[in-house]
């Protein structure tokens, strides 16, 4: 594992993270894949699954790991992989990486919000599922993350993602209250977070890109230059 010590970092940043203890990692399936996603969000686990389906590469790095849920249930393009995973958490780093072992797995601690300790224009694809929605900032200053990712996949590499959105999409009263609550709680920040300025720093960082929603989520494929 490579490590990075959490001085320098924003305080609210290691918030937004502090909360995947070992003992919600054994729930967060459950809790996001059959709770929030679903009712909350309106955005079913299906969608999920087939975009990682669809987009991943045999060499991929995974930001933002969670339980490694969606990389556990994919079907990759070939059958050994390699996986780099990358995440400010250590527990969700060693449990996901526990979850994956039978796969070749590196793990990396890091703060997407700095240049990536990855080598650059290297990797097939980057997943960024339910992570901007956590990290502190305005899409417009969090994008930064978006940057960082197109750094380090080959040309014509593929970065895909989902994460929560606050407006510009449609929010149904139990997805606003949720919402309200997390952010109350600060395991979201993504009150400032909207459609368009997703949209935006998609076409700041990439090539091409496909954008949709579901419910309040918003779920992306982009693409470097070839």
């Amino acid at each position: 594992m490579t490590t990075i010590s959490n001085a320098g970092i924003d305080q609210s940043v290691i918030d937004g993270q502090a909360g995947y203890t070992k003992s919600f990692l054994n729930i967060y399936d459950f809790a996001v894949f059959k709770g929030t996603a679903p009712l909350a969000w309106h955005c079913s686990p299906d969608t999920s699954r087939q975009m990682y389906d669809t987009c991943l590469g045999a060499n991929h790095v995974e930001i933002g790991v969670g339980t490694g849920y969606l990389l556990d249930n994919a079907t990759f393009p070939v059958a050994a992989p390699r996986i780099t995973l990358v995440d400010l958490n250590p527990n969700s780093l060693a449990h996901t990486a526990h979850r994956l072992r039978r796969y070749d797995v590196t793990t990396v601690r890091a703060n997407v919000l700095e240049p990536l300790p990855l080598e650059e224009r290297t990797y097939d694809s980057v997943g960024m599922s339910y992570l901007l929605h956590c990290v502190p900032g305005s899409i417009k200053e969090k994008g930064i993350a978006l940057k960082h990712a197109a750094a380090v996949v080959r040309p014509g590499g593929v970065v895909f993602g989902a994460t929560v959105l606050s407006s510009g999409v449609p929010v149904s009263a139990r997805g606003r209250w949720t919402m309200n609550y997390l952010n109350k709680r600060g395991d979201f920040h993504n009150q400032d977070d909207n459609y368009e300025d997703l949209r935006d720093q998609l076409t700041q960082h990439f090539d091409r890109f496909q954008l949709t929603s579901r419910g309040c989520v918003g779920i992306w494929r982009a693409w470097t230059a070839g």
